[in-house]
């Protein structure tokens, strides 16, 4: 009965996802997200779709995971990351002020093929990440609800890989859009009934849940709040999905979108970690990446609820980043023609190489967001030098801090080999992510400092 009852509701979104997608595609719908009269989109879609796309499976599962290992602290750390939206706002303000119609633009400006080239590289990582990480989090789901079911995660990975990617290969950017309105208004419907839920078990206390140590005792939680403070500022300037949004409406629009997703977005966050937390706080076994601790804690009518909520955001996040690679392949690498063809084709290389990565690839989920934060932080003495401090960054200085950044992502990945591991401070993995993330900027910093020279004349409003 519950395996039916997360399919039927699951299903159900999916055919009102079809039945708002554009029934005719155009290529400035496709790659701009315009409607079928050429209307950029609105605020509330803005922030939906910002929303639906950065609350995705992948994130909701680490805010969760967080609380149950570091409590209260590992919850707010993971929530740290959603400040993004306001410096990713910032950058995308400043940067259109500076006459820039994306950050491709911005970077091709003052580096060059060189400059972009190099941040091309970082976001295409960033979109793999996005489809493997969420993809991943559907096997763990579909294998925890189906048991019995030989395969039955590899199984949905294929189903709902098929699904995001076909009906956003028909619309691509504004089918993306659509549809995270409608997933989003479900979203917000069936997880608040289960947070409901979960605040009116007896076991709930308030108090317990702001106070929680977790399961492993919330020193690493604090660690990953200062990770996260140091990767805010750079961190939504990697993110195609979250970047592409930024240039689609006018400025005002767009700066109150992204104000409105902040606060929307953190909540959900904060929200569904309290799930990880309580059930450190009942001292519930860690199984499955938690799915299968809530299988057991709650009643069944809860847990397919908080299954809906993840697959709905898996889904969400997918059609998102088919959009954006295509953008990127198509319009700013111009590896394809800017045909619809073109973007589908792109579209079903990243959906083959995203679903292989799952397949094969790493398990941590937090392993994908480390190591892209990590890479990402070539462009915070980059944009805070060109942004806040009106100064000229010459490219060698750019690509001392770009090879700085993949060094220490590299660096983090293979943190337990032999040789990589004797260059580290001899602790936990978050504390050795610090030490890697200081650097970096140290370096960064040093070379954008000694090279670049202030501009008197400033550009834009």
């Amino acid at each position: 009965m519950q395996t039916f009852a997360i399919t039927a509701t699951f299903a159900t979104i999916i055919v009102f996802s079809l039945f708002v997608a554009p029934r005719r595609a155009t290529l400035s719908g496709f790659f701009g997200g315009h409607s079928e009269t050429g209307a950029a989109p609105s605020q509330w879609t803005l922030v939906l779709s910002q929303v639906t796309t950065w609350i995705f499976a992948r994130s909701l599962m680490n805010a969760a995971i967080l609380g149950f290992y570091y409590g209260i602290a590992g919850t707010l750390a993971y929530a740290a990351y959603y400040a993004s939206f306001l410096t990713g706002g910032y950058i995308v303000d400043r940067m259109r002020a500076q006459g820039a119609g994306s950050v491709q633009d911005w970077l091709s400006q003052r580096f060059g093929a060189t400059g972009t080239t190099a941040y091309n590289v970082v976001i295409a990582l960033r979109l793999l990440s996005e489809v493997f990480a969420n993809l991943l989090v559907v096997g763990l789901i579909f294998s925890a609800a189906l048991p019995d079911i030989a395969n039955a995660g590899t199984l949905a990975i294929i189903g709902v890989g098929l699904l995001a990617l076909g009906y956003s290969a028909w619309g691509g950017l504004s089918a993306a859009l659509r549809t995270d309105v409608v997933q989003m208004v479900f979203f917000l419907v069936i997880f608040g009934l289960a947070f409901g839920a979960l605040v009116v078990r007896p076991e709930f206390e308030l108090g317990a849940v702001l106070t929680a140590p977790g399961a492993s005792g919330p020193h690493n939680g604090w660690v990953l709040l200062l990770v996260a403070a140091l990767q805010v500022f750079s961190y939504p300037a990697h993110d195609p999905v979250m970047m592409d949004r930024g240039f689609l409406a006018d400025r005002a629009t767009t700066r109150k979108s992204f104000f409105h997703a902040f606060w929307l977005s953190t909540l959900c966050i904060l929200a569904f970690g309290v799930f990880g937390i309580q059930a450190s706080l009942e001292g519930a076994a860690y199984e499955g990446q938690l799915i299968g601790t809530w299988s057991t804690m709650f009643p069944s009518w809860v847990f397919t609820l908080l299954v809906v909520s993840l697959l709905v955001s898996a889904l969400s996040t997918l059609d998102s980043a088919f959009s954006s690679a295509a953008r990127l392949v198509v319009e700013e690498l111009k590896l394809a023609p800017r045909t619809l063809a073109g973007g589908r084709v792109t579209m079903v290389g990243f959906a083959l190489a995203g679903g292989a990565l799952t397949l094969w690839g790493n398990q941590t989920l937090f392993d994908a967001v480390a190591v892209s934060g990590t890479a990402s932080m070539f462009l915070t003495p980059v944009l805070i030098a060109g942004l806040i401090g009106h100064r000229t960054v010459p490219l060698w200085s750019y690509m001392v801090s770009f090879v700085a950044a993949i060094l220490g992502a590299a660096t983090y990945m293979f943190r337990d080999t032999v040789g990589v591991s004797a260059l580290l401070y001899d602790g936990h993995k978050y504390e050795q992510l610090l030490q890697i993330c200081l650097l970096v900027l140290m370096i960064g910093f040093a070379a954008v400092s000694s090279g670049s020279r202030r501009v008197d004349a400033r550009v834009g409003g």
